[in-house]
């Protein structure tokens, strides 16, 4: 059996007497050197820092034998290496004694409900992970350069003003907090912020609305148009881990919908234009969320992991695209592709004879100024195909 025992930075005074007593008896304990350095002498177990990196010193423990104890930070389930540990033993071999963790303990400080608060672990993933256009979230951080990292990201992306508190050591004996906002940490981060630290961010100004507008996007003008992005999104349907392949993605608008749509979900665009691709990573980075941006299809196919869905906003006309799209998306999964030109038109018009599916065609007018009146001018219509596997 593996048992994990949460700490806090108030260290064993902190302790549940149920982790105590495991402590107590535990021959040999596992954890880093900072969560073995609160331990006090009445452990008398052997201790045995991690190595780096984690993973295969965690795949070659010796759980056959006696029990073997780890030492985490507060939660070992919440972003910790509890649920690693279960995964890779399963929930039979694994027991938690959890401590309070930090994200609980920073709530709490803030006057924030739990429920109500997202929570973004940046111990791994780049600070980009972190924005948000609304809400409020705790952030995880890697380390004491974690804050003003993200800060300077929220004010290069329109967050400037987005409330912006950091909270050390919670806790423990030297705890403390700084508040303030996302430009003032940019332009003049404290110097001897502590490594253990959480972020507590209210983003503003709050944009949560979907689906976006088209001048939220870094464009050229080609971008699937928000009224079109809107039944676009509704035939994908996506669904929490799902992945989609965009391809000919533009600005990438339909993958960036998806990847806001659940925090799980992620997205591959597919452009051959490398201004265009620069616009797809300008984009992810601004509404934090995860693409991966790859060259021009169907070449650029080869190693990317099986999408659930895909999406076809431009290339159609290309010699072999549609055909290398189809064999790749799993039983049940969807396509949609969007079409402009009579071109592209015939080539969704012949795949729904051929293989069923949904034909659609869209056509969005607007009322604008016509002399002291108002007239409407139409977009150009949108033929769109939606096909089931």
């Amino acid at each position: 059996m593996i048992v994990i025992v949460g700490i806090g930075a108030d260290g064993m005074p902190g302790l549940a007497e149920a982790s105590r007593r495991e402590l107590h008896r535990a021959t040999v304990i596992y954890g880093s050197k900072r969560q073995l350095d609160l331990l006090d002498d009445t452990v008398r177990a052997t201790r045995r820092p991690w190595p780096s990196p984690l993973l295969p010193a965690l795949r070659a423990l010796p759980v056959d034998g006696a029990d073997l104890h780890v030492l985490a930070s507060g939660d070992p389930l919440l972003h910790g290496i509890g649920g690693t540990l279960i995964r890779l033993y399963g929930p039979d071999r694994v027991r938690v004694l959890p401590h309070v963790s930090a994200v609980t303990l920073a709530c709490a400080r803030m006057g924030w409900n739990v429920h109500d608060t997202e929570v973004i672990s940046l111990v791994t993933a780049p600070p980009a992970t972190a924005i948000r256009r609304g809400g409020q979230a705790i952030v995880l951080s890697g380390d004491r350069s974690t804050p003003k990292a993200l800060a300077l990201l929220l004010d290069a992306h329109g967050g400037g003003n987005s409330e912006f508190s950091v909270l050390e050591q919670l806790g423990g004996p030297t705890e403390r907090r700084r508040d303030g906002t996302a430009r003032q940490w940019a332009a003049r981060a404290p110097d001897d912020v502590d490594d253990l630290n959480v972020v507590a961010v209210r983003y503003l100004p709050d944009e949560r609305v979907s689906p976006l507008p088209d001048d939220a996007f870094a464009h050229d003008g080609q971008i699937t148009k928000q009224g079109i992005r809107a039944v676009t999104l509704a035939a994908l349907a996506p669904r929490p881990g799902q992945r989609l392949w965009d391809v000919g993605a533009g600005s990438g608008s339909i993958a960036v919908e998806w990847c806001r749509s659940w925090p799980s979900c992620t997205a591959v665009a597919f452009e051959r234009d490398e201004r265009r691709r620069r616009n797809i990573e300008h984009n992810a980075a601004a509404f934090g969320v995860g693409i991966d941006v790859r060259g021009d299809a169907p070449e650029a196919f080869e190693g990317v992991d099986a999408p659930g869905a895909i999406f076809i906003g431009g290339g159609l006309t290309q010699p072999g695209l549609l055909d290398a799209c189809l064999p790749v998306l799993p039983s049940g999964g969807r396509l949609v592709a969007n079409a402009v030109t009579t071109e592209s038109e015939a080539l969704l018009a012949q795949a729904h004879s051929s293989l069923g599916g949904e034909l659609r065609r869209f056509q969005h007018l607007h009322g604008e100024p016509l002399g002291g009146f108002t007239g409407w001018r139409a977009q150009m219509p949108v033929t769109q195909w939606v096909f089931t596997k």
